[in-house]
């Protein structure tokens, strides 16, 4: 049985897909991911006119994007955890 490391790559793929499909230039977004011992960091960043798209009102999209990377890695029994940069 997989061990879970072959879902990174589908979580940033997702992520990924989410992002650009929010925003207004999708080229500018990046994402930089990071490993930690009890969880694994996503570093988002959009341009600075598409910061207010991804975070949405009262920051329901950043959290609704939290809420799918968190369902999405359910099987990896890992936290996931959705920085996004300013």
């Amino acid at each position: 049985m997989a061990d879970g490391t072959g879902a990174v790559p589908s979580l940033r793929d997702l992520l990924s897909y989410l992002a650009r499909s929010l925003v207004e230039h999708p080229d500018e977004v990046e994402i930089t991911e990071l490993e930690e011992p009890d969880a694994l960091v996503f570093e988002l960043r959009v341009a600075e006119a598409d910061l207010g798209r991804v975070i949405g009102r009262q920051g329901r999209t950043a959290k609704a994007l939290r809420t799918v990377l968190s369902a999405a890695s359910a099987k990896m029994k890992r936290r996931v955890i959705l920085d996004i940069i300013e």
